[in-house]
């Protein structure tokens, strides 16, 4: 399914798109292969296919994906095997946030990884600046010949920082020169914390410019190394001559020409100004799959063959003992960690399923909350919360970071989006499609919700229970919702992505963003943020949820 390209436009690329181009040819060739990644997230080990914590119940049934112990392990093995052929391994970005390695060490997490890994070019992703452009900048001190290429960015007011960015490099691949260019979203200052002292340029005149100051070197074998999400790469293609290759991330896009999940083929295949083929490819997020695409090169530097698909890190692929070691030993503090406080609760927080998976509960319209405080930035409106990621309640009391994991325990991060009226009515439907007896499966797409109120009745028809629907404005009124406005949502990225029955949110969500910040993150700063400003955590059930009948 393609959920956040214009189906008006994908189609005609799908039609494009193929495994292997064959075009006659009989100058000298060049083959190369590019191995990629982008969006880890700080995901140290190994997880499930969702992105989530993988337990020892998952390692048993051998659900339990990536990790950098099998990203090293696959990498050293394909380098081997290619020891004497052209082979580029890089990195589009978002190795900060995620997890509760990156929440406890931060950059210190990743830095050992990156430098045993040896990329031999990474760009920036947004949350790279999550932690202020300290943070990068101690990531980057300690990272050893690390090629960031970030073209459309201005740190001139950060020399410690710009002392690491160039817009472009040139790699010696066994006797071709291959230009490198990276992007890096021009909303991060939206989406993240840069500060007023690093500034972020349009991509396309960058690209362009860039593109032109490879070719007066005499490249003509060009990649954009970016992280701006798959459909603008495909604008991108569409528009700028020169770039043959886009290696992209921030939209955690699966593309694949075997996997039925997948947004679309492996690699997309676009028609450049020039009438030359540009060649777009992502490899989903969390690590879970390693990018893999070998491209043959005309003597114009024009790519006339390819090939390739992602590998999937699952249980088949063996683990570097090195790097396995290096993430137990960091793994060790993080139970202590568990243990921290967080803050204080008035009342009992709610979150049992025969509660929170058929009616309004307390800890749903406080974890709904959080997901409003945490994207407001990017003005979201309304958040969505499915009762069946609440597992548990949290009794009278202070609370601890470990009781805040046992509510919310799957490493669901927080993703943002547009919707029109009509498709969060959709949603609503979906949410109370089963919710009218405790017997039925399937109870956990119940929403919780925050920014509107709505009623419906259990007697109607499922998709016609919604009897009301209200959004909250600016000022704290109440207003009919609008079926043709387009809505900022923000809901967990289980949902984003179908889960629970949510179709809507896979198909109609207008440029979804995945913001990397994890829910039980989120809920842990809210309420931080509320006892900080003297604010008691004492959530009510306050009619948010009306079901008549």
């Amino acid at each position: 399914m393609i959920n956040f390209i214009k189906r008006a436009a994908i189609l005609p690329l799908i039609a494009l798109s193929i495994t292997a181009h064959a075009q006659q040819n009989t100058s000298t060739e060049y083959t190369l292969t590019i191995i990629h990644n982008n969006d880890v997230h700080a995901r140290l080990d190994q997880v499930t296919m969702s992105g989530s914590s993988c337990t020892t119940k998952d390692a048993e049934a051998q659900k339990c994906y990536g990790g950098f112990a099998r990203m090293a392990g696959m990498i050293n093995q394909i380098r081997q095997q290619k020891a004497t052929q052209p082979l580029l391994v890089l990195n589009a970005g978002d190795f900060f946030q995620g997890s509760l390695f990156y929440t406890y060490y931060k950059s210190a997490a990743l830095w050992p990884f990156v430098n045993y890994i040896k990329f031999d070019a990474v760009t920036l992703g947004n949350h790279e600046f999550d932690n202020g452009v300290a943070e990068l900048v101690q990531f980057l001190n300690n990272s050893k010949d690390l090629n960031m290429v970030v073209a459309n960015i201005n740190a001139q007011q950060e020399p410690n920082l710009n002392k690491f960015i160039k817009k472009s490099l040139v790699i010696n691949q066994k006797g071709e020169k291959i230009g490198i260019i990276g992007l890096i979203t021009p909303e991060t200052p939206i989406l993240s914390s840069p500060g007023s002292t690093v500034t972020f340029q349009e991509l396309k005149n960058s690209l362009e410019t860039e593109v032109k100051v490879l070719e007066a070197q005499g490249v003509n074998k060009i990649i954009a190394l970016t992280h701006i999400g798959l459909a603008e790469d495909i604008k991108l293609a569409e528009t700028v001559r020169g770039v043959d290759v886009y290696i992209g991330g921030h939209s955690h896009s699966l593309q694949s020409n075997q996997r039925k999940e997948a947004v679309a083929p492996y690699p997309i295949v676009v028609k450049t100004p020039s009438g030359d083929p540009a060649l777009v490819a992502q490899a989903y997020y969390a690590g879970i799959y390693l990018g893999n695409l070998e491209v043959t090169f005309n003597d114009k530097g024009v790519p006339v063959r390819w090939q390739g698909e992602p590998i999937l890190l699952d249980h088949t692929v063996p683990q570097d003992q090195q790097v396995l070691s290096m993430v137990k030993e960091l793994s060790e503090p993080l139970q202590v960690f568990r243990q921290r406080q967080v803050g204080t609760t008035e009342t009992e927080l709610v979150g049992s399923r025969e509660i929170c998976r058929h009616q309004e509960c307390n800890l749903g319209n406080l974890i709904s909350d959080a997901l409003l405080f945490a994207t407001q930035k990017q003005k979201t409106q309304i958040a969505f919360q499915n009762g069946g990621g609440i597992r548990t309640s949290i009794p009278k009391g202070p609370i601890n970071y470990g009781q805040i994991l046992e509510v919310l325990p799957f490493s669901n991060s927080v993703s943002v989006f547009g919707l029109k009226g009509s498709d969060v009515k959709l949603a609503l439907e979906n949410g109370v499609s089963r919710a009218e007896s405790t017997t039925n499966e399937g109870t956990g797409r119940f929403l919780q919700v925050s920014g509107l109120r709505y009623s419906w009745d259990a007697t109607k028809p499922v998709g016609s229970r919604i009897l009301s629907i209200e959004v909250k404005t600016a000022n704290g009124q109440f207003v009919l919702l609008d079926e043709q406005a387009t809505y900022v949502v923000v809901t967990n990225d289980f949902l984003r992505a179908g889960g629970d029955g949510f179709s809507v949110f896979k198909e109609k969500a207008i440029n979804p963003i995945d913001n990397g910040m994890n829910l039980e993150e989120a809920l842990s700063s809210y309420i931080q943020h509320l006892l900080d400003n003297k604010k008691l955590v004492s959530p009510a059930v306050e009619g948010r949820i009306k079901r008549q009948n």
